[in-house]
């Protein structure tokens, strides 16, 4: 069976998914067979990955509409589907066998094996369905282990939760069914560091302390050894060696969660430190929606040369934009009720420029949304009056909602009209949703698959487009064409550039290698080298 290592942390968002993403890809170059793994996360940014053959039964008999097994395919986090290619191994549900996807108004959709089992708030889920869930990680880590060397686990938020000792599945469930190392991460920037760290090896099951081998100080700013006489001090205070101290820099992995973006009232730009002057880039506008999903799609654009990508709120003017991107999101209906409520569609119908809807952005951007109940948040559907809802207006299609969910990975043919005009040939990505749309009125059908276009695939009409497509940036005839098209419309001319390489996989795992003693893994037993 493999050796586990787990990355756990002292709080959110202190650099876990940065050490194991490192750590995946340099024992990958060791030529360690090495998967990523985490038991239970939460996030609406996901991917559409196969399903662990084990979990499919019969359910992999059902053909989608494209000819292939649609029952195949299963979601993962984003960061799970990152470390396994910074691993050079193929992703499946096993790295990521528990998801929670939020959906508002404290329900999160449970999707168990990469399907979607319900929507429960969280004392349903802990109360009827953890134990469920924590079955299926540990047959997922199980599985694993029996296929790979080493696993990488990630755990989530802070291991120190003593309140959630008895159910916390991504890490004190996982460091005792795996009989994990653990990695313990602090990030310095928020202050505190060794008080957290101490507290939290404090805090910790008395069971699982002597399983830390180390701690990673991340995000440090300056001379790192300034930090010597409190490296000193915390070794002997708690015998744990402080494996070493990471660097603020930002490997470019992709956001797990939109804890990561502005509040909803707030605005935010990224991509802005390129050094293309003001006057010779061009904006982006993507609306802040308060179920917002897979904004990992905004990540190319906002690496493109001159691009700024910027977050803005509902009640925000557009007219400082060159053009707009609807993003995913969660629930298209709340999301569609929030936008009218604020007066948001006034302004994208009097905007003139690009527009591109990505999934539940395409969906808004159509003239109606039908079985709204099914897919509208409980509270949402309390106040609805119809089961149809007009929506933004600016595309002629309709979506209807159905409880099935479409998740598949795919690659589609492309002849672009409108905002991608001049993008041809094959793209890939994924889909991960509810509903179906088709035409109501006279539209071009950009995107095929064998050779038939639908607006099922999506649509365009003048300067508007949607698709259903996750990963349609990462597609660099795509992202090529449309960012073309946004400085033609803004009247200037695309300065010289190119989007970097999208995979930061070696820049983490440099990080990692670089500033931290890896002699822990030299223990890993022999035959794994």
């Amino acid at each position: 069976m493999a050796h586990t290592i787990l990355v756990a942390g002292t709080a959110s968002h202190v650099g876990k998914s940065t050490v194991a993403t490192g750590l995946c890809r340099l024992l990958a170059d060791r030529g360690i067979s090495v998967a990523p793994f985490k038991a239970q996360n939460m996030s609406n940014n996901a991917r559409a990955v196969p399903r662990a053959p084990e979990t499919m039964g019969e359910a992999s008999d059902a053909v989608s509409d494209d000819g292939g097994d649609n029952d195949a395919y299963g979601e993962i986090g984003v960061s799970q589907y990152v470390q396994a290619r910074a691993a050079r191994v193929s992703p499946t549900t096993d790295c990521n066998p528990v998801l929670l996807k939020p959906r508002g108004e404290g329900e999160s959709q449970l999707v168990v094996d990469g399907v979607g089992v319900g929507h429960y708030d969280a004392g349903e889920y802990y109360d009827a369905h953890w134990e469920t869930a924590r079955a299926a990680a540990v047959a997922a880590h199980d599985r694993l282990a029996a296929a790979h060397d080493v696993i990488v686990a990630e755990g989530a938020g802070s291991i120190a939760e003593i309140n959630f000792h008895d159910r916390d599945l991504a890490n004190i469930e996982t460091a005792r069914f795996a009989d994990a190392d653990i990695v313990l991460v602090g990030d310095i920037e928020r202050g505190g560091v060794f008080a957290s760290l101490v507290g939290t090896l404090e805090l910790m099951p008395d069971d699982l302390r002597d399983q830390v081998v180390g701690v990673v100080i991340t995000k440090f700013r300056g001379d790192a050894d300034l930090l010597a006489p409190g490296i000193d001090a915390f070794e002997e205070r708690t015998g744990v060696d402080v494996l070493g101290v990471v660097p603020y820099d930002d490997p470019g992995l992709p956001a797990e969660d939109s804890v990561d973006l502005p509040a909803t009232d707030e605005r935010a730009v990224r991509g802005d430190g390129d050094g293309v002057a003001p006057e010779h880039s061009v904006t982006v506008a993507v609306p802040r929606l308060p179920r917002v999903s897979n904004f990992t799609d905004l990540e190319p654009l906002a690496a493109a040369a001159g691009v700024r990508v910027a977050y803005v709120p509902l009640d925000a003017s557009l007219a400082d934009a060159d053009a707009v991107v609807l993003p995913g999101t969660k629930n298209t209906v709340d999301d569609l009720l929030a936008i009218k409520d604020a007066g948001f569609d006034d302004e994208l119908q009097a905007f003139d420029g690009p527009i591109v809807g990505l999934c539940g952005g395409y969906q808004l951007l159509g003239e109606e949304l039908r079985g709204v109940d099914t897919e509208a948040s409980s509270a949402a559907a309390a106040e609805l009056s119809a089961t149809t809802l007009p929506g933004i207006g600016l595309l002629p299609v309709a979506t209807t909602f159905t409880p099935e969910k479409r998740v598949v990975d795919t690659t589609l043919d492309i002849d672009g009209t409108g905002p991608l005009a001049g993008a041809n040939g094959a793209v890939s990505g994924y889909e991960i949703h509810m509903g179906t749309t088709e035409a109501t009125g006279g539209v071009e059908t950009p995107f095929a698959r064998g050779g038939n276009a639908s607006a099922a695939l999506g649509a365009s009409a003048g300067d508007v487009l949607g698709c259903y497509l996750h990963g349609l940036f990462e597609n660099e005839t795509a992202r090529r064409a449309f960012v073309d098209q946004v400085f033609d419309a803004a009247g200037r001319e695309r300065p010289a550039g190119s989007t970097p390489d999208a995979s930061p996989y070696a820049q983490a795992a440099t990080l990692v290698a670089e500033h931290c003693s890896l002699e822990f893994l030299d223990r890993l037993p022999e035959e794994q080298h």
